[in-house]
């Protein structure tokens, strides 16, 4: 591939659109691993915490009736947060990071969508993925499992083992939510052979992580929920107590399934949706090499020349990576999220609302049917709209892709009758459709 392809490459498949492919530099595989190893941090210091959210939503669950007022203190959270998380993302001069973020928190799932995680969703991702994204995978997987947002999505500060003294007294059982997306999403995968009664096991293992209560307020383990007796997944046996879960999550995140079910998904989402299979088995070697170094992985992706070899047009973008990587080539400020909410929304992504602990899917086929189509031109539209005198179509078209720009594309911009017109059709083009 040649420098400027390899360039443009770099920049939209594998950051949020750059404005310029002078920013990536003549070796775009140090580019992306040097963000990577030196990301520039979110600054969360004035954001809600999970503490104070969860304490909030504990006060909201006592109430009689539903509290308008507190429901809003949660929602203002929520667009606090992602209101300076999306100008982070922007500005940032380490978009690459900000996607491997994204990955992981999509991996990872918590969705605001019952009221006891409405407030959650940003704490989690700013609590359990940001500070360990590009350490260890168990060490990731630990802080994703036991942070109050999961407990609580998932169900299993509700769960409570039937023999333990809180069980027996209270005539309450497993919740098995944590356990099945613990195997079949989060590591070893569907394909790893485990059975129901594995599940079980696993769910029983996880009695007593909770989000604590009025007389405890603080997330952890309670012995008093946890259920006693061996436990065994997956054809290991796991005592009684806390350290059982650092054991079971050291073994899953050692599985040789976890290894394979995570490449499977790092190329499926930054390469192809059909993954090379020497790409997925080079990573996930490298996985099993270096005891789940994260960035070792991703070395082992972005260093290898199939993630290189496949031209664009690529993975298509989703809704939220299409608004930000306009918002990045334009270097415009995002602004109060409600409108850009629903524009999301409308086309096929409500931020922080997945519709499943699957997280939001990355096959094209989930996010080019006729109505999203649709939605993705009338966006393109809006935005010409209201941008299109503000920036020349034809230089950031060459300043973005240069070369790699399709002659079709560059053809239609340079027709365009009008600046809306022709940011409307960059916005629209299979270039910037794609990453």
């Amino acid at each position: 591939m040649n420098p400027a392809s390899a360039q443009a490459l770099a920049s939209h498949r594998f950051g949020l659109s750059q404005i310029s492919l002078a920013s990536v530099g003549a070796d775009p595989r140090a580019w992306v691993m040097g963000q990577l190893q030196r990301p520039a941090l979110l600054d969360t210091r004035d954001l809600p915490d999970s503490t104070s959210v969860t304490e909030t939503t504990r006060r909201l669950r006592q109430m009689p009736e539903p509290d308008g007022e507190v429901r809003q203190r949660l929602r203002e959270g929520n667009q606090q947060a992602l209101r300076l998380r999306w100008q982070h993302q922007i500005e940032t001069p380490t978009p690459v990071y900000e996607r491997w973020v994204m990955f992981w928190a999509n991996h990872f799932t918590v969705a605001a969508t019952k009221g006891a995680t409405l407030g959650m969703v940003w704490p989690f991702e700013n609590e359990a993925i940001r500070p360990h994204a590009t350490g260890r995978f168990a060490t990731l997987l630990r802080a994703a499992t036991v942070h109050p947002g999961m407990l609580l999505y998932l169900d299993n500060a509700q769960s409570i083992g039937p023999q333990s003294r809180q069980g027996q007294r209270r005539g309450r059982g497993l919740n098995e939510n944590l356990a099945r997306e613990l195997l079949e999403l989060h590591t070893v995968g569907v394909r790893a052979g485990y059975t129901q009664t594995d599940v079980r096991e696993l769910a029983r293992l996880l009695t007593g992580w909770t989000v604590g209560n009025e007389q405890r307020p603080a997330p952890g383990f309670v012995a008093a929920l946890h259920e006693p007796g061996v436990k065994q997944v997956m054809g290991r046996s796991y005592g009684e107590g806390p350290q059982a879960l650092d054991e079971v999550l050291t073994n899953l995140a050692r599985h040789p399934a976890t290894a394979e079910h995570l490449a499977h998904k790092l190329v499926q989402h930054f390469v192809a949706d059909e993954p090379p299979a020497a790409l997925t088995k080079a990573v996930a070697r490298r996985y099993e090499d270096t005891d789940g170094d994260l960035l070792q992985m991703a070395d082992a992706l972005f260093g290898h020349e199939q993630a290189w070899s496949l031209h664009p047009p690529g993975k298509v973008r989703r809704p939220e990576e299409l608004m930000l990587s306009a918002h990045r080539l334009l270097q415009m400020p995002m602004g109060r999220p409600e409108r850009a909410l629903a524009d999301l929304t409308a086309m096929g992504q409500a931020v922080g609302r997945a519709p499943s602990p699957q997280g939001w899917p990355d096959r094209q086929d989930d996010w080019l049917g006729p109505d999203a189509l649709l939605k993705r031109v009338e966006w393109a539209m809006s935005m010409g709209r209201g941008a299109g005198n503000l920036a020349d179509a034809r230089q950031l078209a060459d300043l973005a892709w240069g070369p790699a720009l399709s002659t079709d594309t560059r053809q239609q911009i340079a027709r365009a009758e009008s600046g809306a017109q022709a940011l409307t059709l960059l916005l629209a083009s299979p270039e910037f459709q794609r990453r």
